[in-house]
């Protein structure tokens, strides 16, 4: 039976391992910033060459490079070995890049005088932006983890065209408030996932606002479908938000172009699966997410991120906490 010292104890250990992980995170953050604020008074072509460099060199070194690679020839098994190889350096470069481009984007993203749109990114569907300014909403747009997928909300606010975005800040809390705060400044209006997030977008749609979602990330206990003929789970939340609403879900997409240029793609609306009483089908709706994000992907497969466990299979837990005991019954 543990004696009534241990009891106090646990308490003391518990609070001293949240104060070490306080420390390791703000730790964590100070060093990343000032490497990002070191890059910041370099060039950007030649900071951003540097890490794309850099990273094809450390990443393959990374666990997670193991995982895409695993990932990669599953997904295309008609490829050899070195083409699966290159296309995860690809990948390394691209999210090296992806870090580094935070410190640039406002120069990245800086407006043609003459247009007064971003002068570093083609675009294509700008009739589509100011269509959709004009038009009373709600809409829904998504994208997935390719090129700077961040750059759509940027793009978006240089046409007015308001969309609360959906995002998923960082473990760290000393990171995850900087980018919050770099973000908005130039990506509008942000909503942080997590608890109520769903219905902070509901009330958005509500009010006839737009928002954006990435839709190809795992998410436990989500809908069964597949990618790249794999079973994986799929966030339903978006295809629920559709059918509720029954409005138009617009895919967007961002492809990296040489010397830190960019495409941004807007699309018109999809045309989504209903049911036999004419509401928007959840789960074939989630499916057709997936395939024109697979379809982005298998066009240029070394902007996505391969190391990411979309395939792993995860059933969501409950777990109840036990009952009190009644002090007045006995011990049995």
């Amino acid at each position: 039976m543990p004696s009534r010292g241990a009891g106090r104890f646990r308490p003391l250990a518990a609070r001293a391992l949240r104060v070490m992980r306080h420390l390791n995170y703000w730790i964590v953050a100070q060093f990343a910033l000032t490497v990002l604020r070191i890059l910041r008074l370099l060039p950007a072509t030649a900071s951003l060459n540097f890490l794309d460099r850099n990273a094809r060199r450390i990443g393959p070194l990374m666990g997670r490079h193991r995982a895409a690679l695993s990932n990669l020839r599953a997904a295309y098994p008609e490829k050899d070995e070195a083409e699966i190889q290159a296309i995860a350096l690809d990948m390394w470069g691209n999210m090296a890049r992806l870090v580094g481009e935070y410190v640039y984007m406002e120069q990245l993203t800086q407006a043609d005088p003459a247009t007064g749109l971003p002068a570093n990114i083609e675009i294509v569907g700008e009739d589509l932006f100011v269509r959709l300014r004009e038009e009373k909403g709600p809409h829904i747009f998504f994208t997935g983890h390719l090129g700077n997928f961040e750059i759509l909300p940027t793009v978006a606010a240089a046409y007015e065209l308001e969309i609360s975005a959906l995002f998923r800040a960082p473990n760290n809390p000393f990171l995850a408030a900087q980018l919050l705060e770099t973000r908005s400044e130039s990506m509008g209006d942000l909503v942080a996932s997590g608890r109520g997030s769903a219905f902070t977008l509901a009330r958005i749609l509500d009010n006839g606002g737009n928002i954006g979602l990435l839709v190809d990330q795992k998410f436990s206990g989500g809908i069964q479908t597949t990618f790249f003929g794999r079973p994986c789970q799929t966030n339903p939340l978006l295809a629920k938000l559709a059918r509720h609403y029954d409005c138009p879900v617009h895919p967007a997409r961002c492809v990296r172009l040489p010397d830190n240029r960019f495409r941004l793609e807007l699309h018109e609306k999809l045309e989504l699966p209903r049911t036999e009483t004419g509401t928007v089908d959840v789960n074939a709706t989630a499916q057709l997410l997936n395939d024109v994000v697979e379809g982005w992907i298998r066009e240029d497969p070394g902007q996505w991120m391969w190391f990411h466990r979309r395939w792993e299979m995860r059933l969501r837990q409950r777990f109840r906490r036990p009952k009190p005991r009644d002090p007045k019954r006995g011990r049995g």
